[in-house]
C-alpha cells in the first residue's frame, strides 16, 4: 500500500494520475497547503522541502522498511521503476522520457507557476512580470508543439510515458494561464487525447472537492509567505 500525501494541483495530479495508470493501491492523505499543513512536523519528516506530493511506499521493491519520497518527478520515476511501466527500458527511449520530464520540472512547471502567480494572485499587476512570464510560457508551449510534431502521439516518441503525465498536468491549467490551445495544434491534439484516458480522469478527480473556491488571507500567507523560518519552526517542533 502507498500513502499519497496530496492536494489537487498540477504537481499533485502527476502522482495521482500515475498511481491510477499503474493500478497501484493507495491511501489518500490530504495536505491542505492553504492551511499550512505542509509545515507540520509529520509532513516535514516525509517531505523536507515542505511541498506536496509525497508518497510513502509500505511495500518497496527491495523489501524492508517503508520508503518515503518527495518531489513529483522523483515519485514518477520511482513508480515507473517499481511497476516496470511508462518509462521505456531501452537507452534512447528512457533518456528521451527523462529529458522531457526534466524539461517540465525545470521549465514548464516553474515558468507556468510564476505566470499564474502574477496573473491570479499578486496583490498588484506588475507589467514587466506579466510580460516576462507570459512570453516564456508561450515559448515553452511552442517548444512542446514542435516536439509533438516530430514525435507523433506522445512527447518522448511512440509510447505514453511519465513525461506525458507530468507535462499534461501543467497544460491542464492552460485557461488560467491565458493560453489558447488552438494556437498550438499539436499540443491541442495531444491534450484532447490524454484527457480521455480513464486513469487521467480519475487522477484529476481525486480530491476535487478539497480546494476552496476562493483564496483567503490565511491561505495566501501559507502559500506565499514562506521563509526559512517556516521550515525551521516545523523542524523544531519535530525535534
Amino acid at each position: 500500500m502507498i500513502d499519497l500525501h496530496y492536494w489537487p494541483t498540477p504537481n499533485g495530479w502527476k502522482a495521482s494520475i500515475m498511481l491510477e495508470e499503474c493500478g497501484l493501491p493507495y491511501t489518500l492523505c490530504p495536505v491542505n497547503i492553504g492551511r499550512g499543513e505542509q509545515f507540520s512536523p509529520e509532513f516535514l519528516a516525509i517531505s523536507p522541502n515542505n511541498r506536496m506530493p509525497a508518497i510513502v511506499d509500505h511495500d518497496p521493491p527491495s523489501g524492508g522498511a517503508p520508503i518515503a519520497l518527495f518531489e513529483s518527478g522523483a515519485i514518477l520515476v520511482y513508480l515507473a521503476e517499481k511497476t516496470g511501466r511508462f518509462l521505456p527500458a531501452d537507452l534512447r527511449g528512457r533518456h528521451a522520457t527523462l529529458q522531457w520530464l526534466m524539461w517540465q520540472m525545470g521549465g514548464l512547471g516553474p515558468m507556468a507557476g510564476q505566470n499564474g502567480h502574477f496573473l491570479l494572485y499578486a496583490p498588484e499587476k506588475i507589467p514587466y512580470a506579466l510580460e516576462r512570464y507570459a512570453k516564456e510560457v508561450d515559448r515553452l508551449y511552442g517548444v512542446l508543439d514542435a516536439q509533438l510534431a516530430r514525435s507523433g502521439h506522445y512527447v518522448a516518441g511512440g509510447e505514453y510515458t511519465i513525461a506525458d503525465m507530468a507535462i499534461f498536468s501543467w497544460i491542464r491549467i492552460h485557461k488560467a494561464q491565458q493560453i489558447a490551445l488552438s494556437d498550438f495544434p499539436q499540443v491541442e491534439r495531444w491534450y484532447n487525447a490524454l484527457i480521455q484516458r480513464p486513469a487521467v480522469k480519475r487522477g484529476l478527480d481525486l480530491g476535487k472537492g478539497l480546494r476552496a473556491p476562493k483564496m483567503d488571507e490565511e491561505a495566501r500567507t501559507a502559500l506565499f509567505g514562506q521563509t526559512a523560518q517556516s521550515v525551521r519552526a516545523g523542524a523544531h517542533k519535530r525535534s
